[in-house]
């Protein structure tokens, strides 16, 4: 009875090293190109916007299912629905909006981790503008962004929003804060009436809507490219799918490189590309076509600098329920794109090689 005992924990011992090895193998970047068998069902909750456009192409272009993964993908109506289907258990990845919320979570232990970045601001000629009125900027009222001292400023999106961070960071190039303006919260599609019946002084809008005020000559553009290469909203992952399930992971993020890097140049507007946007949003191919895209790193960096900006600003703005700062090792997870990039190389790099 002791022999078979010993020989039951010695061989349970070995499994278990086996299960380490096979995990840490993974994680080293070496072996996860080759598909999951059994295949691995990865359920996904995502905000129906153009930013988690890697997420669409992966699942229209069969990328997913290239890494034996089947990938159930499910609309909410708000990063804050994902998140509480990802702490019930109920999804695996969502693509969700960084807001503060989000933050008072994670300092109060929320258990899910940023996986891999969504679109980024671009780096130029970003579509999202700080627009001020025309007759206020004709008239000198409003020429700078110091003008706006005392001003009513729109943002989509209330305190501690997206919208909020990026009016902070617009208003400080004038040496002021959001403290400095009165702010409004109002939405992208409801901005052209606002600037229509003088309602706002000001404001910070997405596309198409910044561009529609301008050419209705209702508003000129007062400044753009607020934060080059900002994350805004990423793909996190629950702690039972990154701690349980790594190589899965592992899969999902290495299908979201290799659909980022099918998304370069000319190339995002492809038929296949615009085929997936088109099925998992409701924006429209002329307003695709129109837009200034995305920038959608094919290397999957996640902007650990300017996640920690976006955090220390709606915390020094008192947005948030905590005051100390937050260890970003507790909110970010590089295992996976770190991973895939090992694997894949520098995206620079082999295009530099190929030509």
């Amino acid at each position: 009875m002791l022999r078979q005992s010993k020989t039951f924990f010695f061989f349970a011992f070995i499994s278990i090293v086996m299960l380490m090895s096979s995990i840490s193998f993974a994680q080293d970047g070496e072996g996860i190109d080759t598909p999951l068998d059994p295949t691995e069902t990865v359920t996904v909750a995502y905000v129906p916007i153009l930013k988690f456009a890697p997420l669409f192409v992966a699942a229209e272009r069969g990328l997913f299912t290239q890494y034996g993964l089947e990938v159930e993908i499910e609309r909410v109506a708000s990063g804050t629905e994902a998140i509480a289907f990802l702490t019930e258990g109920q999804i695996d990845v969502g693509g969700i909006a960084i807001v503060t919320s989000l933050w008072n979570g994670w300092d109060q232990g929320l258990d899910i981790r940023i996986i891999a970045p969504g679109g980024l601001e671009p780096m130029e000629n970003s579509p999202t503008k700080l627009i001020v009125r025309e007759d206020l900027f004709n008239d000198g009222s409003v020429t700078e962004i110091e003008d706006l001292e005392g001003e009513i400023v729109a943002v989509a999106g209330g305190p501690g929003s997206g919208g909020e961070y990026l009016l902070a960071k617009a208003l400080e190039r004038g040496e002021l804060t959001i403290f400095d303006v009165e702010t409004q919260n109002i939405d992208n599609p409801d901005m052209a009436a606002a600037f229509a019946n003088d309602a706002v002084a000001a404001a910070i809008v997405g596309a198409p809507f910044a561009d529609q005020i301008i050419e209705a000559g209702d508003a000129v553009s007062l400044a753009t490219d607020l934060t080059p290469g900002l994350m805004t909203v990423a793909f996190v992952g629950s702690g039972q799918f990154v701690n349980e399930r790594p190589e899965a992971a592992q899969r999902f993020v290495l299908a979201l490189m290799d659909a980022s890097r099918l998304m370069q140049g000319e190339d995002f507007f492809s038929e296949e590309n615009m085929a997936a946007y088109l099925t998992y949003t409701n924006s429209t191919e002329e307003s695709i076509l129109s837009a200034t895209p995305f920038f959608f790193d094919p290397d999957l960096v996640i902007p650990v600098e300017g996640l920690a900006d976006v955090e220390a600003t709606h915390r020094e703005n008192g947005r948030t329920e905590y005051t100390e700062p937050i260890d970003l090792t507790t909110v970010v997870d590089l295992t996976f794109t770190e991973a895939a990039l090992e694997l894949r190389g520098l995206y620079a790099e082999i295009e530099t090689s190929s030509k």
